[in-house]
């Protein structure tokens, strides 16, 4: 403050006397004498009213400007704070902004839709059955949410709907559910409910699957999933891959325990691009092997499939062989085995031709009349991308000694998928 200063001035200028006007009345006579230092006096002590005013006056603007000063440092002050605060209030609003950001960014969703509208002719010795008739059907229906926790750790879960003969309606359910751990590209951990280690692998290649199911799927001689542990990977400059599962072996829908748990696993060889030569199998008591009945046999099967995809150009062949594996609780032995030979040509980029032959028999030491033969032909348009259609017909005849089964369909089937 300035105002102490000034004063302390003024006090100084009234101490201060006028010198030379004193001095020169010395020299005057007494009576002008006197007068005429009344006179300097008075032109003095005006004077030092004046500066007196003038110094007042200004001490008044000086206390105006600080007090301004004063005002608007206070109102700069005030305007500061709010910045502060609304810059921290943005920091937190970003900060929220960039946790969903990483949510929604580290979040897949996606779906899948099977779909067919056809015609079946199904029959048994000559006479038809309730299977057969026209209709639209959505044979399965996959939702899938997929969660990056950090580049380690993920977890997936895809719910699975289609309709039930046995209960009469559409049924919704959990198809995979599992925490994974991808370590590297030679090793990936999953537990939880899991993709089992041949059946999906094969859907790769095939390449159909919304037409028909692959071949140990379709002879029910497999699961696509079930509750377990699992690792996959790719080695070899990624010539090799392998994937290897320990399961309850009741398959997806049924996750209940038994005493043993069931191990199925492939090995693949890539020897150019799109070409592989695999093999697999399977071992165990499939989940029947409980506290209170015990499994006479243990149900295996041995897989082997050569293939090569290159978008809509495919060829490929699938065999399996199979012991046991509807009799792990009976004592009585059975096999099976079979083959499937599949192809198609993209003759152009949104069109390709498709064909499959399947040739399986199902029971060669207790039935071993019984055989099951089954074929398609079709047409897929790539109506644009995550939409297929096809023109399809299929023809399966099962038969043994006594009995001929026959089921024929031909429609239009499609893959929608988001």
């Amino acid at each position: 403050m300035r105002t102490p200063f000034l004063s302390a001035a003024v006090l100084a200028t009234l101490a201060i006397g006028p010198t030379d006007a004193l001095a020169a009345t010395r020299h005057a006579k007494p009576a002008h004498r006197a007068a005429a230092a009344d006179q300097a006096m008075q032109a003095e002590l005006a004077a030092r009213d004046r500066q007196i005013a003038a110094l007042q006056a200004a001490v008044t603007e000086l206390q105006s400007q600080v007090a301004s000063l004063q005002q608007r440092s206070a109102a700069q002050a005030e305007v500061a704070a709010q910045t502060t605060q609304s810059v921290q209030s943005l920091q937190e609003g970003a900060k929220k902004t960039d946790t969903l950001e990483k949510i929604v960014n580290d979040t897949s969703v996606g779906g899948r839709v099977f779909i067919d509208m056809s015609g079946i002719s199904a029959s048994r010795n000559g006479v038809k059955t309730n299977a057969s008739g026209y209709g639209l059907d959505i044979k399965r229906g996959y939702l899938t949410v997929s969660h990056k926790f950090n580049d380690i750790w993920s977890a997936s879960l895809t719910t699975d709907f289609n309709y039930s003969a046995a209960t009469g309606a559409t049924n919704l359910f959990i198809k995979n559910l599992y925490l994974q751990g991808k370590f590297s590209d030679a090793f990936s951990f999953r537990a939880g409910e899991i993709p089992m280690a041949w059946t999906p692998y094969v859907e790769n290649y095939y390449g159909y699957r919304y037409v028909e199911n692959t071949l140990t799927d379709k002879q029910k001689v497999a699961n696509t999933a079930d509750w377990g542990l699992g690792a996959n990977g790719q080695f070899g400059d990624g010539r090799f891959d392998y994937a290897a599962v320990l399961v309850n072996g009741n398959g997806f829908r049924n996750p209940t325990r038994s005493r043993g748990m069931d191990f199925e696993g492939h090995l693949g060889f890539t020897p150019f691009a799109g070409a592989v030569v695999a093999v697999g199998g399977y071992s165990g008591h499939r989940g029947l092997d409980t506290q209170t009945t015990n499994a006479v046999h243990t149900a295996s099967r041995s897989d082997v499939m050569v293939a090569w995809a290159r978008g809509n150009n495919r060829i490929g062949a699938e065999y399996y062989s199979a012991s046991n594996w509807n009799n792990v609780l009976t004592p009585l032995r059975d096999r099976a085995s079979g083959y499937s030979l599949w192809g198609s040509w993209g003759f152009a980029p949104a069109w390709s031709v498709f064909a499959r032959y399947d040739r399986v028999d199902p029971s060669k030491d207790l039935d071993p009349s019984l055989r099951d033969r089954y074929y398609n032909v079709g047409a897929q348009w790539d109506v644009r991308k995550g939409v297929k259609l096809a023109l399809v017909y299929k023809d399966d005849d099962l038969r043994d000694a006594l009995n001929v089964q026959k089921m024929r369909e031909f429609g239009i089937f499609g893959d929608i998928s988001f």
